[in-house]
């Protein structure tokens, strides 16, 4: 197999910068066989990234090579697991660039701070690496377009970690919405009640020895260290994260776009705020999304991060409805349907094919895709991943121009009254040397 062998750092960046140009980066590609073994390099390794050493240490025929991080303190007790179980230590880098130029490193399995998501994979790709990238894809509708770009055009496996499209109660529930179990679904309710309490406020000062904050900022703009940002309150700052939407609701997000079989809306509009409390987090811990597609089928969203009821059991969810009744999902209940005169719904006993191979462990899946090369073994493709993030960032960027925005769906743009501003929150403007160019 080949590989980009012996790459420093400078070259990388220097041809990441061709790509720039429009010429030619050195281009990779590998197809393992059935029993070969995946080396793995997990970038970001303090919460979610526990999940995905645990994960492919568990998978059979996965070897976790490489820690990266910019805190320089969790290597040896993220290492830990992997030297109970394997008896190795895996290589420690804090740039990412350096364990992308390790020719160990087969696949990159990304859970960093969601603004780093989107250089990170496509770095990834273009060192001819296959990717794992945590949810939500991009940080940006812009970023996670030019994901997808470099997906197909360096020909990388890339999965985005919306568990809900492997687990094989939820498959089943899209496919009885597509069969037309309830009729044809003229809008999803999903619904984010989770408790985020205050913050508070931190001062400014300087970065502990152990952390290279100019690499944890990245693509972000310069600015000063506080406690607030390292290692998960980022969320809840704009640089950084894309509140509450963004990390848990895109989860519901997801399936509630997925169960209505679209993808981006013409219409958008959302509002709240951060109610109940005054704290030094900007994005909202109260909103209300509404999209609408060109026939009028809707998809509504709302997020609540104070003390709230559930809805029908659940405060974590999706709610879809139809001309002859209702099903609801989530993560208390198996799929619960209401049928037109509490009548019973019809079995549906041959399921559309609702994507991917099923495999229900996500990781897995993502891994039998590796091993055959083919995009359509994959539950949660990049393209999937992406439409649904972008849901959530065009629902931010309505809240905060203050009003209801059109969108030209193909060209992922805004268009008429109040286009200009909101297209400005697009894409960001990067942080040399973290750039994402706009040929990938």
């Amino acid at each position: 197999m080949s590989r980009l062998d012996n790459v420093s750092r400078r070259d990388f960046l220097a041809r990441s910068g061709q790509a720039v140009a429009g010429l030619t980066i050195l281009k990779s590609g590998w197809a393992q066989g059935a029993n070969e073994t995946i080396g793995v390099g997990v970038a970001g390794i303090n919460g979610r990234g526990q999940s995905h050493i645990a994960e492919f240490a568990g998978i059979e025929g996965c070897r976790i090579v490489a820690l990266c991080d910019p805190d320089a303190s969790l290597f040896e007790a993220r290492a830990k697991p992997v030297v109970d179980k394997y008896g190795y230590k895996p290589k420690f880098y804090q740039d990412i660039r350096d364990m992308l130029a390790d020719a160990a490193v087969d696949v990159v399995s990304i859970a960093t701070t969601n603004h780093w998501h989107a250089l990170a994979t496509i770095w990834s790709c273009q060192a001819g690496k296959d990717v794992y990238v945590e949810k939500p894809a991009s940080w940006s509708v812009w970023e996670g377009r030019k994901m997808v770009e470099a997906a197909r055009k360096y020909e990388r496996i890339v999965q985005v970690g919306t568990q809900s499209r492997s687990d094989p109660t939820v498959r089943s529930a899209i496919g009885r919405l597509w069969a037309g179990q309830i009729g044809k679904c003229f809008m999803s309710r999903g619904i984010c009640f989770k408790p985020r309490g205050s913050i508070g406020f931190k001062e400014p000062k300087d970065p502990p020895a152990h952390l290279s904050f100019d690499l944890w900022l990245g693509p972000a703009p310069a600015q000063p260290y506080h406690g607030n940002l390292v290692h998960y309150n980022w969320h809840w700052f704009w640089d950084f994260g894309n509140g509450d939407l963004g990390n848990q609701g895109v989860h519901q997000m997801d399936i509630a776009r997925w169960g209505l079989n679209r993808g981006l809306p013409t219409k958008v509009h959302s509002m709240g705020g951060r109610l109940g409390y005054t704290d030094q987090g900007q994005t909202a811990n109260t909103q209300t999304c509404t999209f609408e597609y060109d026939d009028g089928t809707l998809l509504v969203y709302e997020v609540r991060g104070l003390p709230s009821n559930d809805e029908g059991g659940e405060r974590i969810g999706d709610l879809f409805y139809g001309p002859d009744g209702w099903m609801a999902s989530g993560e208390r209940y198996e799929p619960r349907i209401g049928y037109k005169g509490d009548g019973q719904a019809p079995e549906i006993s041959d399921l559309p094919d609702v994507g991917g191979n099923g495999n229900g462990s996500h990781f897995g899946n993502f891994v039998d895709a590796v091993r055959s090369r083919d995009i359509k073994d994959l539950n949660a493709d990049i393209l999937e991943g992406h439409l649904s993030a972008a849901l959530c960032h065009l629902a931010n960027i309505s809240l905060r121009v203050g009003r209801s925005l059109t969108l030209d769906p193909e060209q992922e743009r805004f268009v008429g009254d109040g286009a200009d501003e909101a297209n400005k929150l697009l894409k960001r403007h990067y942080r040399e040397p973290y750039v994402i160019p706009e040929n990938v």
